[in-house]
Formats: C-alpha cells, structure tokens, sequence
C-alpha cells in the first residue's frame, strides 16, 4: 500500500504506525464491517463518488452485525474521510473505512468488546485488470454457493462473510478463470465475489433478484442510467443457463466498475467481447465519477483543498 496517512478513532496517523494488536478479537473472528468507496479526480478536484449512499451503508452494516452503536455520525465520517484523502494528497484513490472489535469480545459476544473505527486511503491498480474493460472477463459458476441468508447477513459488508468470496475467486483463478459466479442456495445465480451481476436479454437489463446478495451501490447506479436511458430492467431469479444465453453479461461495483464478460463456463457470450451497452454504460459511468454528467452533482462530495476552505 502507498497510504502514508490513516485516520484511526478521530486521529491522523502515520499508515505505518496504524498497527492492530494480535490479540484483537475482531481479527480473530471476523467482526468488523468495511466499506469500498472511490474518490476521482475532476475539474474541481477530487471528488468522492455516492459517499453518503457508502457510509450510510456502513452504519447499516454495523446494526445489521449487532454493534448497538457507531461511535462516529456519518456527517463525522465524511469529514475525516475528505480530511484522509487530503491529508495523502491524492487525487483518485480508494478508500477503506473500518469498524471492527476490539479490547473484549472473546466470549464471542459484541457487548463485551468495543467498536474502533479506522478510514484508510491508498492509490490502486483496476480491481479486475486494466485490459478487462475491453477484451472482457472469462468466468465460471463456482463449486462455492453464496451463503445461505439464514447463516450468514447477506444484506452487510461483514469482514467474516469474504471468506466465501476468498474460497470461489481462488478456486476460479487455479482454474483459470478471472472471476467466479456464485449461485445462491437454491441453486440460482447471485453475484461475484466482489461485483454484482447483469444481463443483457433483447435490450433488456435483468439482474438477480435481492434476497441473498449484497445490493451494490454501483448495481443502484446502473440501473439509474438504465431508467433515465429508457431501458427496461428486471430483477427477479437467474438460472446458469441464462448466463449462456444472454446478449451481454457485465460486472459491476465499487472496485470493478463496469466490465463485461466475454465468457462464462467456457461458452462465448454474444460476441465474445464486451458488448455495446456494457460499452454505453461503462462511458456513462465514467462521465458520472469525473465530474462530467448531469447526476454527478448529487453524486459527487469534492474534497479537496478549495472544498475544505468552502470555495
């Protein structure tokens, strides 16, 4: 990581010195939620895309674990996650806010521990690959299902829960595949490891329905472009062989943004390369974080130095 500062229970601290005891019950056991949020650089700076949507988010994530509160109000948040991005001084970057268990909380119950909160900033490669946009990603259903909703909060970026995402996206990358899809436990086609998933039917969008997957602030944002497009989309259940019928299949989320598959399970999707709505829509997304679409301004927070002085 290239972060040189992090911003820890309301203090900025050098990223190296931002160090977690080994024995933090939260480590141990998975408790903690997070959020993935992108700041991109714009014409008046940088600019963090939906990060009320985000962090509003992150608060329901932690009720949803069973934190009886968040020791900082999502206005706090916002004003020390600007503060991060301008204390490293960078114009696009990732950003990584966390709550997690610590000081307690080895009798495997959340009262006896305490919440901390740290937000991390840091610049990164493409999620899934910088040549993926265009060629497309090849993917493959995975042995792993999505977990079942009675097991596990599905509706929650729960640290814990990337265990199932580590298992299905290793298992695709010895296989050779670049991503794994996850069937819910019924049998139906749920999301990626990291990404939400679309496809495109006759000019439709269709996407798996809400029940056991996590509702990516990127899918709302796509079907926002679809609506103000015309563009029918319906979500409801998608069974595997849908995937191989489909016109275009594409990814999205935080890190991924918008890539389309060009393959799935071995068999070409349409042309085999991304298609051109995945190409329209990867365009509008990409207008929308840079300052350069008419929703951008209720989407974008700027942070940057003329932002914190008000200008």
């Amino acid at each position: 990581m290239n972060s040189r500062y992090t911003w820890l229970n309301g203090q900025m601290i050098e990223s190296s010195r931002t160090t977690i005891p080994l024995l933090t019950s939260g480590f141990h056991y998975g408790i903690g939620v997070f959020e993935g949020i992108r700041a991109y650089a714009t014409d008046r700076g940088p600019a963090v895309f939906r990060l009320r949507e985000h962090l509003e988010r992150f608060e329901s994530s932690a009720r949803i674990l069973g934190f009886l509160e968040v020791p900082y109000s999502v206005a706090e948040l916002t004003a020390a996650t600007a503060e991060t991005i301008r204390a490293n001084g960078y114009d696009e970057c990732y950003i990584r806010p966390l709550l997690y268990l610590g000081e307690g909380g080895w009798n495997l119950t959340l009262d006896t521990g305490k919440a901390h909160v740290a937000i991390a900033v840091w610049q990164e490669s493409v999620y899934l690959g910088h040549d993926s946009p265009k060629r497309g990603l090849r993917a493959n259903v995975s042995s792993f299902a999505r977990s079942h909703p009675g097991a596990n909060m599905t509706k929650a970026k729960i640290c814990g829960n990337y265990v199932n995402s580590y298992l299905a996206k290793t298992e695709s990358h010895r296989l050779g595949f670049d991503e794994a899809i996850l069937l819910d436990p019924e049998g139906f086609v749920a999301e990626c490891t990291g990404a939400n998933l679309f496809l495109v039917r006759h000019g439709k969008l269709v996407t798996p329905s809400s029940e056991t997957i996590l509702e990516g602030i990127t899918r709302n944002t796509v079907t926002t472009f679809a609506a103000d497009l015309g563009i029918p989309v319906f979500e409801g259940r998608v069974s595997r062989d849908q995937l191989y019928l489909a016109d275009e299949v594409f990814v999205c989320g935080t890190a991924a943004e918008i890539v389309g598959l060009c393959e799935v399970d071995g068999r070409r999707v349409g042309t085999g390369e991304t298609g051109p709505l995945t190409r329209r829509l990867q365009q509008i997304y990409a207008d929308a974080v840079h300052g350069r679409h008419p929703r951008s301004p209720e989407w974008l927070e700027y942070v940057g130095v003329a932002a914190a002085k008000g200008v």
